[in-house]
């Protein structure tokens, strides 16, 4: 397995190309680029901009895996009003011509949201219909996932949907295309369930993996922790990837808790996901 980390584990204000550097020297194989609607990757980058970063990116001695992007929970793929829906679209394949570009063989993808649990004004949708309106979206990314060659992650996030491996299982299993699979999230399982067993029942469908911790007895938002700090049973975990015959990214995705000196979390993140992946051995 391959160690990453995610853009958002750096500080705001720093350049891509900076970031890329920063991820070489702190010891990852890869970063995970995250799409914004502003900004050096955006809705409106161009394929020379994306040139410039792939090009960094092979300076530095780094992949991109992966891209992600947070604006799936403004245009949510699930929402009511079709403007909205249409909008979450074409910000999909924008995000799949991105990954293309970039090199990056997958994205993550939030399937949409009955609510937001952090957010008391979203809109709640009928789970059922947002369960129905979630494949709509995805089989109508296929096409475009098959002439960019990108697959689509589909993340296990906050969102009320979802919930539970056998159900994230059936989800991916009905839309059955090979480009479609699941970006397990390790922490997010935890508020609700163990990651490891969602390992061995989602098997082959897994593409990604991101890894944080989490701190049960917090239980909310806040209980978000760096690697080690929490209650995620890493042994377990890892046993169960390399079971199942996982042999792709592990990608860190944690915003930084420090106050001072942001620049040193790539360095402990990686300290930590070498000792985790030394639980293989």
């Amino acid at each position: 397995m391959k160690k990453g980390i995610n853009q958002w584990s750096f500080p705001t204000s720093m350049k891509v190309e900076d970031c890329l550097r920063l991820a070489a020297d702190a010891g990852f194989d890869g970063v995970e680029l995250c799409l914004s609607e502003d900004g050096e990757i955006s809705l409106t980058s161009s394929p020379e901009d994306l040139a410039r970063i792939a090009r960094a990116a092979e300076r530095a001695g780094v992949t991109v895996p992966s891209i992600a992007t947070g604006l799936y929970w403004k245009y949510s793929p699930t929402a009511s009003d079709p403007g909205i829906r249409e909008r979450s679209k074409k910000i999909a394949i924008k995000q799949l011509e991105l990954a293309s570009l970039l090199g990056a063989d997958a994205i993550l993808y939030v399937p949409g949201a009955v609510n937001i649990p952090w957010d008391p004004s979203s809109e709640i949708v009928d789970y059922e219909t947002a369960y129905t309106q979630a494949k709509r979206s995805l089989l109508d990314l296929v096409e475009p996932a098959e002439r960019f060659g990108v697959n689509i992650a589909v993340e296990n996030v906050w969102n009320k949907l979802l919930l539970s491996p056998l159900e994230m299982r059936s989800f991916i299993d009905e839309i059955h295309h090979p480009r479609v699979g699941s970006y397990l999230d390790v922490g997010n399982v935890l508020v609700s369930g163990y990651p490891e067993h969602w390992v061995k029942i989602l098997r082959h469908r897994i593409m990604k993996v991101h890894v944080k911790d989490f701190k049960v007895e917090i239980g909310n938002m806040t209980g978000f922790t760096n690697l080690l700090h929490g209650d995620v049973n890493w042994p377990a975990v890892i046993s169960a990837l390399s079971e199942v015959g996982y042999d792709d990214y592990l990608t860190a995705e944690i915003a930084s808790p420090y106050r001072y000196c942001p620049e040193k979390l790539p360095y402990d993140v990686s300290s930590s996901l070498d000792r985790i992946l030394g639980m293989a051995r």
